[in-house]
């Protein structure tokens, strides 16, 4: 399966059963882990847990098996690595918490000039 494809087949399972602000981000360029992470919110730890099953579910059912999955058991986060495209979901405090989209963001760069002693 391509990586665009199975970026889709994420998002399509997390659109499935209703999980908000799906962002999906690029790190091509800042990583060789992955492609992309995707980035969802749960409205609570059961639907946390359920959006991370349904991911699992559905990449497996496309021949592509989870290299693993995290936080499922606690629900307030999880991740779902599918080598290339990481899914991470949370509860809106966790996604507040850890602000992952800020984690990976690239500023853009601006000319500065250093004064000289």
């Amino acid at each position: 399966m391509r990586v665009e494809e199975l970026k889709l087949l994420v998002i399509d399972a997390l659109e499935d059963i209703k999980a908000e602000d799906i962002t999906v981000l690029d790190v091509k360029e800042m990583t060789d882990v992955t492609d992309y992470m995707i980035i969802a919110t749960g409205k609570s730890t059961r639907q946390v847990k359920a959006l991370a099953t349904q991911v699992s579910m559905q990449a497996k059912a496309a021949g592509v098996p989870p290299l693993g999955m995290e936080g499922e058991n606690v629900g307030e986060w999880a991740l779902v690595d599918l080598g290339d495209v990481i899914a991470h979901i949370l509860t809106p405090q966790m996604r507040t918490t850890y602000n992952l989209e800020k984690l990976w963001s690239v500023e853009e760069k601006t000319d500065q000039v250093l004064a000289e002693d």
